[in-house]
């Protein structure tokens, strides 16, 4: 009979003793194995379990954090846009406004010994505050920018009783007054043009923008002096474009921009501003409640496009180009 080597037989009856007894080994092993496994002490199943809280931990403090994050990201992102809002309006008042002038027509009152040189500008018995009003900076040199309406009594004035109050701040925000001077002014634009001495103060113009491409519900801000409140600033939206209103002499004033921004009386004179700070019109009228004298909401300014064309023949000629001739 022929044996195959890999046949039970061959192995049996091939195998050294020694070796029959390495392959009892296996099921020894085996037995071990399995009765080692099944004894194995409780302190070690706590240590693994231990173990494998250790390794989860860290991954659970991870995630725990993250969400904690995000939902402190997602509150954040829900605030910031009104924080972002009012520090954005308030950088813009703080940019623009030393460039705002408050304006007061001061009547003198002469007595016998008084001569011009003699008068100042002390508020006092002898100088009463006949109108309010405000301005702007236009440039380094002092000229400042106003209504006609607010210099209406110096500009026609023949006694040499009106004297302009001017009161300014320097670019470091250093507060002081001038007299100011009328250089020009245009009644049809309801537009004036004073001076003021700036040696050595380095004053701070405004930025001029324009308005030809404004838009009915952008934000615009004003900043003036109602009532004689210095410094005051409010909001609106442009309400209307392309209006027509009356001009003190009369003549209709084009392309008036309407905002809803308050405009009461001592605004006259200041800035609209858009929402880079830059000037888009001269706060010029408001229509008032019947018997009141309170501002409706319907505010009126003199388109900055307008101001940048009539101005330089204000400061070079005293008058506006169409009465030259």
């Amino acid at each position: 009979m022929e044996v195959t080597p890999n046949s039970p037989d061959s192995s049996t009856l091939g195998t050294p003793k020694d070796h029959r007894s390495s392959l009892v080994d296996p099921l020894i092993s085996k037995e071990s194995s399995t009765s080692s496994s099944s004894n194995t002490p409780k302190s070690q199943k706590n240590l693994l379990t231990s173990r494998r809280a250790i390794a989860f931990g860290p991954s659970l403090f991870v995630a725990v954090a993250s969400s904690l994050t995000h939902l402190a990201l997602a509150q954040q992102q829900q605030e910031d846009p009104l924080e972002q809002e009012e520090d954005r309006v308030v950088q813009l008042f703080q940019e623009a406004s030393p460039s705002v002038v408050f304006i007061k027509d001061l009547e003198i009152v002469r007595s016998p010994r008084t001569t011009s040189d003699d008068v100042n500008l002390i508020e006092d018995e002898n100088a009463k505050v006949e109108g309010t009003g405000s301005g702007f900076i236009w440039d380094k040199f002092g000229h400042i920018v106003t209504n006609y309406h607010v210099v209406a009594k110096l500009a026609t004035d023949g006694s040499g009783i009106h004297r302009c109050k001017i009161y300014l701040a320097d670019t470091r925000g250093n507060g002081f007054y001038r007299e100011g001077k009328i250089v020009g002014v245009d009644p049809a634009y309801d537009l004036a043009v004073l001076k003021v001495s700036v040696e050595g103060i380095e004053l701070k113009p405004v930025a001029v923008g324009t308005s030809q491409n404004l838009h009915v519900g952008q934000s615009c801000f004003a900043i003036g002096n109602p009532y004689g409140y210095e410094n005051t600033l409010t909001t609106g939206v442009v309400s209307g474009l392309g209006r027509e209103i009356p001009s003190p002499n009369g003549r209709a004033i084009r392309g008036a921009i309407q905002t809803d921004a308050d405009i009461n009386a001592g605004n006259s004179g200041g800035p609209l501003i858009d929402s880079y700070g830059h000037v888009i019109g001269v706060n010029t009228a408001t229509f008032t409640r019947k018997g009141t004298g309170v501002s409706s909401g319907v505010n009126f300014a003199i388109p900055i496009d307008t101001v940048v064309q009539t101005l330089p023949y204000l400061i070079v000629y005293g008058t506006s180009y169409e009465d030259r001739f």
